[in-house]
């Protein structure tokens, strides 16, 4: 099939009618000249690992996310096309892998079964792979899950020791509390006590122990992340980072306000969702065939959605005239495809580096080598300032913050008994 890309000079003449804000500021980067008056950062060396830190590890700067990663076999940890993927990725320096001992797509894992098997998959992978010593050392982060039953720091202890068994390690890259501890299956019958700071004391034990190198939390918001980095300092340690839903989408609520507290506090924050479930790539919407040409691959272009989750992202993709205003994400993914084909990125590059530019790093999903290679296209350079703020303006004239798709939302999660959700306040 043959796709049509749209000149990317006309789209610029469009956007600068629509957004004549930033007409003095923008300026397309075909040209290095034009892009030196415009302040475009230097461009990165080619070859040259773009990475940044979270807490005493060197990573790069995009990650990628494990969630779905499953084994082929029910019987056997074993997936040929994961194998290639992690020696692709380590090769292009791209080795930062994020995973957690509930992560897994297979059907053990939703009838809470096989936990660790993501880890134990990673770990096996690593050693398998052909690496040398003149590329990035391979991270990998974990996750600690809150639990009903989990209620103390030795319960982290004992979490991160079998984590780190499974890992083949010495001492975990990065350890992580998954969420806030919100599952509460008795909240009715007013049992609700939760258990964060115990989990804090749990993951500084694990630190002290030498058992991790780093810690951090996920989906904790302002006052939260800084009641947690208070709280570990105290006892002597950094918090390294949060990971939280954030997007070109997914800045209203709260996350924004998270993203800048912690650049404030030191703490990286980890971005998961970057495309927004997908939707930041085009391939959702009906301007896909104009989003991307033949050989462009996006990170998520194989990815496999419930009936519930399709509805939802075609909702936000074409809009359904009530919450979703008509043509749903389009104007934005047309002002993302005119930097795109300016720069000679794919639109989903052009989401994870505007992420980069906030600061922050992007997870992004992926279940092949061809996917992680188009991630790694968004390292190397960065939009300009005007571009970032076109694309803002772009997304923000929407109306609209992602939350999630089906089951998956950005501010909960999905458990036995119901919907536990969290805020980033």
């Amino acid at each position: 099939m043959t796709h049509i890309r749209i000149p990317a000079v006309s789209f610029f003449a469009t956007l600068l009618v629509i957004f004549p804000e930033h007409a003095s500021a923008y300026v397309s980067p075909a040209s290095s000249s034009i892009a030196a008056a415009a302040g475009m950062p230097a461009a990165i060396a080619q070859g040259a690992a773009d990475c940044t830190k979270v807490g005493s590890l060197t990573v790069p700067n995009v990650g990628i996310g494990t969630i779905a990663w499953s084994s082929n076999s029910l019987t056997k940890l074993e997936n040929p096309d994961l194998e290639t993927l992690v020696e692709s990725a380590c090769k292009q320096n791209g080795g930062f892998f994020d995973t957690g001992e509930r992560y897994g797509s297979h059907i053990k894992t939703a009838m809470g079964m096989g936990w660790g098997e993501t880890e134990t998959m990673i770990s096996n992978m690593l050693k398998d792979a052909d690496i040398n010593d003149n590329v990035l050392r391979p991270v990998v982060a974990t996750k600690f899950t809150p639990s009903p039953w989990r209620t103390s720091a030795k319960s982290v202890v004992e979490a991160c020791e079998a984590s780190r068994e499974r890992l083949g390690v010495d001492s975990i890259d990065l350890y992580q509390v998954h969420m806030p501890d919100i599952v509460k299956p008795f909240r009715f019958m007013g049992i609700d006590e939760t258990y964060d700071e115990e989990y804090w004391e749990g993951i500084a034990e694990c630190y002290h122990r030498g058992l991790v190198k780093n810690v951090g939390v996920s989906n904790y918001g302002p006052t939260l992340v800084t009641k947690c980095h208070d709280a570990l300092a105290k006892r002597g340690v950094p918090l390294a980072s949060n990971q939280i839903a954030y997007s070109l989408i997914g800045r209203h609520n709260g996350s924004q306000q998270t993203v800048d507290r912690c650049n404030e506090l030191g703490v990286k924050v980890l971005a998961y969702y970057p495309f927004a479930m997908g939707l930041l790539t085009g391939k959702y919407s009906s301007l896909s065939p104009e989003m991307a040409t033949e050989d462009v691959i996006t990170s998520l272009s194989s990815s496999r959605r419930s009936k519930l989750e399709l509805k939802d992202l075609q909702r936000y993709a074409n809009g359904d005239g009530e919450q979703i205003p008509g043509g749903g994400i389009s104007p934005l993914l047309r002002a993302m495809e005119a930097i795109a084909n300016a720069r000679d990125k794919t639109v989903a590059q052009i989401a994870l580096n505007y992420i980069i530019c906030k600061g922050a790093l992007p997870i992004a999903g992926a279940r092949s080598a061809d996917q992680v290679s188009d991630n790694l296209g968004a390292l190397g350079w960065r939009l300009s300032k005007a571009e970032v703020a076109l694309l803002e303006s772009s997304a923000d004239s929407l109306g609209i913050n992602f939350d999630g798709a089906g089951f998956k939302k950005t501010s909960g999660k999905f458990v036995g008994y119901g919907m536990e959700k969290w805020t980033l306040n």
